[in-house]
């Protein structure tokens, strides 16, 4: 008799492992179902470009179903509760619907409503975020006649989707100002509740210092208890505030509702997860991918890529009853757009910080936690590399799944 794999989300986790494992399970033993309640797939790096006209709405759309594929059945629907001890998840709109093995890759989401005041009268005014479509979208229109004055880019808390996407925001923001003419009538100031510019010390300091040249004020240690809409201010929960004119903010980053509604997550609705297997820590035959994760690990596509290799060797084990791979060391690598056509790149897991050198190979072509064009067309090269490579779940030459020990300097 068959058995069914269950894979519930259609974004970049669950599409990789969608093709990865159809190539893999004998479609006379298993059947493939994704779950996912959005039939248009969105490219989300690509949000960071729209507020500022560089990228178009159909650079970062595609119809999901052209992602998923032949022998995966796709079903268009809302996942109500997942119900690990029946081996059954159930949808709004009232099926039940049994697995074998159940994937999760349901991705994370905004929740403006965690903070005090953000969701005002003044949401989507002068207070804005580019981590939905919507966000993205009123940004751009408001960006396009903004006069000028002080433009503060936020994050409440950590963990977020993409950590170094509101750095690239501000930079990219510190040249669209300037390509307007009006970069002297705008102040820019970036506040974090990091205690430097990023997570990683090495890289938190290269970073700091590129604010710094480009005028860009930072604000550390800045964990805010509410948005005063009235007066326009962010304020902590220590009594500092920052006034502005328009606030550019990261909310706080959740785990899917569904995850809350089957009490599988934390406080913030990510679930726990074995940092190196991807296995469930709770439940053998539930595997956790991407953004859907607890792991001390980016929220990143790259780092979704990078799991799914780990996770589909895993899930053939797991049915051979074998043991599985503790194989996962939390790499990431990411492009950070540093304004005027520039990019940084940088390369990390659980052990090793961002460090220089070559990548992918130690002769380069592109240059570790430096400045530079290449990297810049890295980073808009990546976007054909997404729909066409990684998506479909194919190798990328010369990048391993696992972190090389830097070559010590």
């Amino acid at each position: 008799m068959s058995r069914h794999l269950l894979i519930l989300g259609g974004g970049t986790a669950g599409t990789i492992m969608a093709n990865s494992l159809r190539r893999r399970l004998p479609a006379s033993d298993w059947s493939i179902t994704v779950v996912d309640r959005s039939d248009r797939h969105l490219y989300q790096p690509g949000l960071l470009f729209l507020p500022f006209g560089q990228y178009e709405e159909s650079d970062i759309i595609r119809s999901t179903r052209d992602f998923i594929p032949q022998g995966v059945e796709f079903m268009q629907a809302e996942v109500d509760q997942i119900l690990p001890e029946d081996h059954a998840v159930t949808v709004k709109d009232g099926r039940t619907l049994k697995y074998d093995l159940l994937i999760i890759a349901t991705g994370c989401r905004t929740a403006p409503e965690e903070t005090a005041g953000m969701l005002g009268p003044k949401w989507r005014v002068n207070v804005h975020d580019f981590y939905t479509l919507d966000g993205s979208r009123a940004l751009r229109e408001k960006l396009k006649t903004f006069p000028g004055g002080r433009v503060v880019v936020h994050i409440n808390e950590m963990p977020i989707k993409c950590p170094v996407a509101p750095l690239e925001f501000t930079f990219l923001a510190d040249t669209f100002f300037r390509e307007r003419g009006i970069r002297d009538k705008v102040t820019l100031t970036y506040v974090t509740p990091l205690s430097g510019a990023f997570t990683k010390p090495k890289a938190s300091k290269k970073l700091g210092h590129l604010l710094g040249d480009k005028g860009i004020e930072l604000v550390t240690e800045f964990v805010a208890e509410k948005v005063d809409q009235e007066n326009n201010k962010l304020v902590c929960f220590d009594g500092r505030e920052v006034p502005y004119d328009l606030l550019v903010t990261t909310p706080t980053n959740m785990g899917d509702q569904a995850v809350r509604r089957s009490a599988l997550g934390d406080d913030l609705d990510f679930i726990a997860t074995n940092k190196h297997t991807l296995q469930s820590i709770e439940y053998k035959d539930v595997f956790v991918i991407g953004d859907a994760t607890n792991l001390p690990a980016s929220k990143a596509g790259s780092v979704a890529h990078f799991e799914s290799e780990t996770l589909a060797d895993n899930i053939l084990r797991h049915i051979a009853g074998d043991p599985l791979k503790e194989e996962f060391d939390g790499h990431s690598n990411c492009f950070i757009e540093s304004g005027n056509g520039k990019a940084l790149l940088i390369d990390f897991n659980y052990d090793y910080e961002p460090h220089e050198g070559g990548f992918p190979f130690s002769f380069g072509p592109m240059r570790l936690l430096e400045e530079s064009r290449i990297n810049h067309w890295g980073k808009l090269a990546f976007r054909h590399i997404y729909w066409n490579v990684l998506l479909r779940a194919w190798p990328l030459p010369g990048i391993s799944r696992q972190k090389k020990k830097p070559v010590e300097s």
